[in-house]
């Protein structure tokens, strides 16, 4: 009698499992999950494939998500429930524009099915195209075109003389020549050559003298242009660097001794202000070794933040308070401006102060 228990007892269990497992559920199928497009030309737009699938399930195939891996790939994809039995499509465009060479992204799918995603590539290399005297020297002046409008020279020790270029072209029918206005004395700019003939190249040559400056810390200054003669000065060059100290000189012993910058804080946190409030926060600077610290400069990112020290000239073991305001007229939202402190510290010339918080409208 036991046995016989036992016996229908596992039969009925057996029933149940199988019942369980066929349980009705979507489920798909693609007909590939990798393509390669091979090259593709930048200029040829969008590659595009189309990753079909099926329905080998037995309830409805339902598409939750398409994301790809980058914003460089648009997925498109069959939003109404796919039949069981029936086919779908994930659309897959590619956009080359500005990527040049190998490429490899990949599309996750989320669906009503076990295991819930799937994971699609596509791959290749794009062929740059080749550029235009338009891709060469965007920066439009009328009767020039430049490679750029804006040029660094980042860093600059305050005894070095540094020269750079910005390349020109004439696109028009006639000779260009290039006057400059306003050039301070610490910049040099001349046009090479000195007339630009239609249809050709030239240059800026532009020099940055730190010696002539006597200033630390970021310069940046905007050169004025006409042409052939014209008091018509619409554009204008931007040319900026940061001048620093040059401790590369200095013994061991030197630097041992030197001065050392310390702070009461990095951070000034407003917390929350309401557009239009302003807000001060004291920075207290220590100079905690054995020679005389100096503040060559300091300077904000933003005009709606100041700040100036009490005194420039801190002897050892002395200090003084740097007074920082931050003016939220015409601000909202997160803000984050930098205050940057120059000084005589070999080992911390540059510091960065940072100005923080939240700014609400009224």
């Amino acid at each position: 009698m036991n046995r016989i228990i036992g016996v229908a007892l596992f039969s009925l269990l057996s029933i149940a499992f199988q019942q369980v497992n066929a349980q009705p559920s979507a489920d798909i199928r693609f007909e590939k999950m990798d393509h390669g497009f091979g090259k593709i030309k930048e200029e040829a737009g969008p590659a595009v494939f189309n990753f079909q699938f099926s329905n080998t399930g037995t309830i409805p195939l339902i598409i939750q998500g398409v994301e790809a891996s980058c914003g460089c790939t648009t997925p498109e994809w069959s939003h109404e429930p796919v039949l069981p039995g029936k086919s779908g499509f994930i659309k897959v465009s590619y956009n080359p524009e500005q990527r040049p060479g190998t490429f490899t992204k990949s599309i996750t799918v989320t669906a009503n099915v076990p295991k819930s995603f799937r994971v699609l590539t596509i791959s290749g290399e794009v062929i740059p195209r080749l550029q235009g005297t338009n891709d060469l020297f965007p920066v439009d002046f009328g009767k020039i075109r430049l490679s750029m409008s804006e040029l660094s020279f980042v860093r600059i020790k305050d005894h070095e003389i540094k020269t750079d270029t910005i390349r020109i072209y004439n696109p028009g029918s006639l000779p260009v020549s290039v006057n400059f206005k306003i050039i301070p004395s610490h910049l040099t700019i001349k046009t090479i050559p000195a007339i630009l003939q239609p249809k050709s190249n030239g240059f800026f040559l532009i020099t940055f003298d730190a010696t002539k400056k006597q200033e630390y810390g970021f310069i940046t200054n905007r050169i004025y242009l006409s042409f052939n003669g014209e008091e018509k000065y619409d554009n204008a060059l931007k040319v900026s660097a940061t001048i620093e100290e040059d401790f590369s000189k200095l013994s061991a012993t030197d630097l041992g001794n030197g001065p050392i910058i310390e702070y009461n804080s990095r951070v000034f946190d407003f917390k929350e202000l309401v557009a239009g409030q302003t807000a001060d926060y004291t920075f207290v600077i220590s100079n905690k070794g054995k020679k005389e610290l100096i503040i060559r400069s300091v300077t904000a990112s933003c005009g709606c933040t100041t700040g100036k020290p009490v005194s420039n000239i801190i002897p050892p073991g002395g200090t003084t308070e740097l007074k920082v305001t931050f003016d939220s007229y015409g601000k909202t939202g997160m803000q984050n401006k930098i205050v940057t402190v120059i000084s005589n510290d070999p080992e911390h010339s540059t510091t960065l102060l940072r100005v923080i918080g939240t700014v609400k409208g009224n």
